[in-house]
């Protein structure tokens, strides 16, 4: 009788980062086709961003949307990254950002968090990182949820995804 072991190892790159980051593109341009925000540029400072975030496994979530009186809207989108340890997941098409919503008396709003990783850095370590970002990231209080929050996509590669959650009215 024979017995197998199987060992497999999964390096995370810059190109798996950029599959990832294409896809918050995606759903954030059908954003701007439904509702005119964000514009092109800042999906491109989105995703460049999330690439490095991503890539250095700096990013905790980032949300973005709308908020009206201090609280996340409809449609708002929060993509949470996470290891995936060696398990499966999905790697989900994007879209499904659903137009109608009443965005009247909104803004449009982001708002980052970043992984432990981030914080186990030196305060110089992140002064270097934060200057290569596109955005000035300073501290904020961050909204609470007009809603709640559903899980809806899941978007991986190379042994890391983001979960995609939908703010939903109650």
């Amino acid at each position: 009788m024979s017995s197998y072991s199987i060992s497999e190892s999964t390096t995370f790159t810059v190109t798996h980062a950029r599959h990832i980051a294409a896809k918050i593109s995606a759903d954030l341009k059908r954003m701007q086709r439904f509702y005119g925000y964000p514009s092109d540029t800042d999906i491109g400072h989105y995703e460049c961003e999330a690439i490095e975030l991503l890539k250095a496994g700096y990013l905790g979530t980032l949300t973005v949307g709308f908020k009206r009186n201090g609280q996340w809207i409809e449609p708002t989108l929060r993509y949470t990254a996470r290891d995936l340890a060696g398990m499966p997941a999905n790697d989900d098409d994007p879209g499904r950002v659903l137009p109608g919503r009443d965005t009247r008396d909104a803004s449009f709003y982001n708002y980052l968090t970043y992984s432990a990783t981030w914080y186990a850095l030196s305060a110089s370590e992140q002064d270097a990182f934060n200057v290569r970002m596109p955005f000035y990231r300073g501290s904020a209080t961050p909204p609470t949820v007009n809603g709640y929050l559903i899980d809806d996509k899941t978007y991986s590669a190379g042994g890391r995804a983001l979960g995609r959650a939908s703010v939903k009215a109650y």
